[in-house]
């Protein structure tokens, strides 16, 4: 490509560092820099105001559009979730640079390890394939699933889909560090890599995704330090543990150990887990730590054997919230859909929400923005009041009953900007 004439600087992220090479422009310090990042130019975009226009008629919509002329500004109340990946990569630099932008007072990094049992930030340990170049790179060979094509019957039907499985344990650091990062997607009906690889959901974009840095557990903490914001890494559990000679046990004092080490202390820190034993491991061994760190909640592993989590009958649910307590978990973050529930055409707080509430639990809740257009429902994560979500404006009812009623302290979103908006208006 040729450049123009004129002055120009390449800039590229390297161990999580700017560095500016500029033919013309002096490079910012480091102080400079750091100050960048600690007070960014915080901006909610249009799509806050977007979602406003398209609320319903009433005195919620009226009380958020006023505060329409506020400025904004950083707030602990918007978590964000892997970044801000509506629109870019998540887990990776520019991802949580777009979330730091959009007023995020917490980040996240989801752990997992590599080959050389270092961390790094994927949401799972077993999606390189889905949410990298892995394939298109020649690291491909060293998966533990090669990519296999579709195939179809005489009749063009779809009889078996196209797969691959590409592990961060199946690559070392250095290896996992030359990929870049793309949008969370495979399209099963691929004959080829590049048809497999290009699949980004129509209501995300690639629009961002040429520079996409992956990042180590330690650079994203170092960058959040920089940040000055909170961590919340979350410890996933692992395809393969142990994993030549590294324990589970080792994992989960290792993530603890890299907090200490970038200088995260527990009042800083939201460690998280979908596994009951990760807590109860970290309230013996890291009690500090085990006072902020947070049980996540799902169908999974919140419904009692052979029922369906049903928010409003305790007799669905698998753990006795008072046993939880007396087991020294302090923390809850339940999906959105646990702690809400649809009352005679009503967006109101579940009996779950309510019984958590009143043992005195922290709340948080996850994740909007995360859905496809609302004007269908929402998904999953509008599980039990879909026949009362049609439109995208609907989100900041549901946000409104989360905190009004259920009085969350934190909600995670794909694009924090819009939480954000919620919180500034609120004075959260």
């Amino acid at each position: 490509m040729n450049l123009p004439k004129r002055s120009y600087c390449v800039v590229a992220f390297a161990a999580f560092s700017m560095m500016t090479a500029c033919q013309s422009t002096p490079s910012p310090s480091p102080v400079q820099y750091k100050n960048e990042l600690a007070s960014p130019t915080i901006s909610y975009g249009v799509r806050p105001f977007y979602l406003l226009d398209d609320m319903d008629e009433g005195r919620l919509k009226q009380e958020l559009k006023s505060c329409q002329g506020q400025a904004p500004k950083r707030t602990e109340f918007s978590i964000a979730h892997r970044g801000a990946p509506l629109q870019f990569a998540e887990h990776t630099a520019e991802s949580y640079m777009a979330a730091n932008r959009q007023g995020a007072g917490v980040q996240e990094c989801d752990v997992a390890f590599t080959k050389d049992h270092q961390l790094v930030c994927r949401h799972s340990d077993a999606d390189l394939h889905t949410t990298t170049n892995i394939l298109q790179t020649p690291l491909a060979s060293k998966c533990t699933q090669q990519f296999t094509p579709a195939e179809f019957d005489a009749t063009g039907k779809l009889i078996k889909e196209a797969s691959a499985k590409c592990l961060t344990s199946d690559i070392t650091l250095a290896e996992f560090k030359t990929l870049k990062g793309k949008q969370d997607a495979a399209n099963p009906k691929a004959k080829t890599v590049e048809e497999y690889v290009n699949a980004t959901p129509a209501f995300r974009t690639d629009l961002y995704a040429q520079n996409a840095t992956l990042m180590s557990l330690d650079e994203a903490l170092l960058l959040y330090k920089k940040m000055g914001v909170k961590v919340t890494p979350e410890l996933k559990r692992p395809t393969i543990i142990p994993h030549q000679g590294y324990t589970y046990d080792d994992y989960r004092a290792d993530l603890i150990k890299a907090l200490k080490k970038a200088g995260h202390s527990p009042n800083d820190s939201i460690v998280q887990s979908f596994n009951l034993d990760d807590l109860i491991y970290w309230v013996e061994h890291d009690p500090d730590y085990a006072k902020t760190a947070v049980f996540l909640m799902e169908e999974d592993n919140s419904a009692k054997d052979g029922k369906n989590f049903d928010p409003e009958n305790p007799a669905t649910w698998k753990h006795d919230l008072t046993r939880l307590k007396q087991q020294g978990i302090q923390n809850l973050a339940p999906a959105t859909w646990m702690l809400v529930t649809n009352k005679n055409g009503e967006l109101q707080m579940s009996e779950f929400a309510k019984q958590a509430k009143d043992i005195g639990f922290g709340l948080i809740t996850w994740t909007v923005e995360r859905s496809y257009p609302l004007s269908s429902g929402g998904g999953w994560y509008y599980t039990g009041i879909q026949d009362i979500t049609n439109n995208d404006g609907d989100m900041y009812r549901l946000i409104d009953v989360l905190h009004q009623d259920v009085g969350v302290k934190g909600i995670f979103s794909d694009w924090p900007a819009s939480v954000t908006y919620y919180a500034n208006c609120r004075g959260i």
